[in-house]
């Protein structure tokens, strides 16, 4: 038996209204959970803490890149999917370490990977 259920990673943003609308309004997520510089959201297994930093002791957006990989309906995504600015988004794709991707641009400059095993 496992002993991990979930991981919820923490997204730093430069604008977490912005983020909040991209993560529930784009990708179908929900905000559990909302304060000053701070946000807990989730969908399905899948969570991610978002804390807002400005100033000088927050990194410059565009150079914070992760992937998260999760079971993803592309096919109710993509409607959404397909109103963000071209090249914002890449795949559905079989990449070579047998998986199934799908890579979306955050606002903020976050890089999101999605994705299941490739069949």
């Amino acid at each position: 038996m496992s002993n991990f259920i979930q991981v919820t990673p923490f997204m730093h943003v430069d604008n977490i209204e912005k983020a909040l609308t991209f993560f529930n309004d784009i990708l179908g997520f929900e905000t559990l959970l909302r304060q000053a510089n701070y946000a807990y959201l989730h969908r399905e297994t899948v969570g991610f803490r978002i804390l807002e930093q400005r100033g000088a002791g927050a990194a410059p957006p565009g150079t914070r890149r992760f992937a998260i990989f999760a079971t993803l309906l592309h096919t109710e995504l993509k409607p959404k999917l397909d109103t963000l600015p071209k090249g914002d988004v890449y795949g559905l794709v079989n990449q070579p370490y047998s998986r199934r991707a799908l890579l979306v641009l955050a606002p903020d400059g976050n890089l999101i990977a999605f994705g299941h095993a490739a069949r």
